[in-house]
């Protein structure tokens, strides 16, 4: 049964004080790879308990790199889109939940950035994420097309019933960005966007994240019943279940993070396998199996680059080019990720299927691959109604 709790529980541990606290550092790779140890220290744990990952994403705001991203000159830290990649593709070989949740901050970051960068607004949210500290809590994955939950217009704005799985992070953030339907009186119906301080009334967290693997994401539900949500805090209305281009920005910038956690994990399985075997026979089989480990490491690592690549460090238009190559280079990776694990697994033999080993955590976390939208069946519609000159976008998702 879930565990039912106001949003931002005052009862969380007292590490959540430093989570509340602007940065103080710059975000450099030294002082990551100085956070690195104590993150893979405390992945067993929060696997074993199905404990959020909230010391270290406390030490990832205190030290700057919730604001990485943010232009220097707004305030932050004024990394490339790339480099930050990379830095959650190190964060999964230690920690790949906290790699993933802080990919679920970023992507929305990055997003805003792309929109300041290309004229439009984003700067007052990218100030605040970098003087305050903030962390952003995502609801894409179930609000795609259509959106989920329904909005009622009042005075000022409107009121908010919704639930939003998956909110990775929401343990520990402060604005919910997400979006809801709004029914017209003719029936048609709007899809409105926007943040919701997690800290609203009416606001609560589901605490629902029991689950095979990213167990320490705290990925919890979001249950907004009645919320105030205010005009002034739209910012953006689109028709529900078409394509926007909106879509184009966050999933050409949000892959490419998203996956280096699944290739940082994919990583560690690999040196993990490869370091057992070399404790044993060094026969042709185990050669042969180390072989196909690195060809499918190759691949995984082959797609993320491409994903990097397409995102051009923000240098790219809201088109459906970018949108398709990115769902197709995040099919690919997430595919290579699992075959790299499944190989991994055969490398290391019988004392992979040991917990101690550290394998098992790592092949239930590959299976969330899969899920970030698009699972591949529909990226593979997409794709095709694309390459034969059809809308992409068949019905209601």
């Amino acid at each position: 049964m879930s565990e039912q709790v106001p949003a931002r529980n005052p009862s969380v541990p007292a590490s959540a004080d430093v989570a509340q606290q602007p940065p103080t550092t710059e975000p450099t790779r030294a002082a990551l790879d100085a956070l690195l140890p104590g993150f893979r220290d405390r992945a067993a744990t929060h696997d074993d308990e199905g404990s959020y990952a909230e010391q270290n994403m406390a030490e990832l705001r205190h030290g700057g790199f919730f604001s990485a991203l943010v232009p220097r000159e707004l305030g932050g830290g004024g990394v490339s889109h790339a480099e930050v990649v990379d830095w959650v593709r190190a964060i999964g070989r230690a920690c790949p939940s906290t790699a993933l949740t802080l990919s679920m901050h970023q992507h929305l970051v990055a997003t805003t950035l792309w929109n300041h960068l290309h004229g439009r607004p984003g700067e007052a949210l990218l100030r605040r994420v970098a003087t305050e500290g903030l962390q952003l809590v995502s609801t894409g994955a179930r609000d795609y097309l259509t959106s989920e939950g329904a909005l009622t217009p009042v005075d000022g704005g409107y009121r908010l019933h919704a639930r939003k799985s998956f909110a990775s992070g929401c343990e520990s953030g402060d604005l919910l960005v997400t979006s809801s339907r709004l029914t017209a009186t003719d029936g048609s119906t709007e899809v409105l966007h926007f943040a919701l301080p997690l800290r609203t009334e009416g606001v609560r967290i589901e605490r629902d994240w029991d689950t095979l693997g990213m167990r320490g994401t705290g990925s919890h539900t979001v249950v907004i019943e009645g919320a105030f949500v205010p005009e002034a805090s739209v910012t953006l209305r689109r028709p529900a279940g078409a394509w926007h281009p909106l879509w184009a920005i966050v999933l050409t910038v949000a892959r490419p993070w998203i996956m280096a956690a699944y290739v940082g994990l994919a990583e560690e399985a690999a040196d993990i396998a490869i370091a057992r075997a070399g404790r044993g026979a060094r026969d042709d089989l185990t050669a042969l199996a180390v072989g196909r480990l690195a060809l499918e490491r190759t691949a995984a690592t082959s797609a993320l680059d491409g994903l990097i690549a397409n995102a051009a460090n923000f240098d790219f238009d809201a088109d459906l080019a970018h949108a398709d190559a990115a769902l197709r280079f995040k099919a690919l990776c997430a595919r290579a990720v699992r075959a790299t694990v499944e190989a991994a697994y055969e490398v290391a033999g019988g004392a992979g299927f040991y917990r101690f080993l550290g394998l098992e955590r790592l092949v239930r976390d590959s299976f969330g691959a899969d899920f970030h939208p698009l699972p591949a069946p529909k990226q593979q519609l997409f794709s095709g109604r694309l390459a034969l000159g059809l809308d992409p976008v068949t019905g209601p998702s």
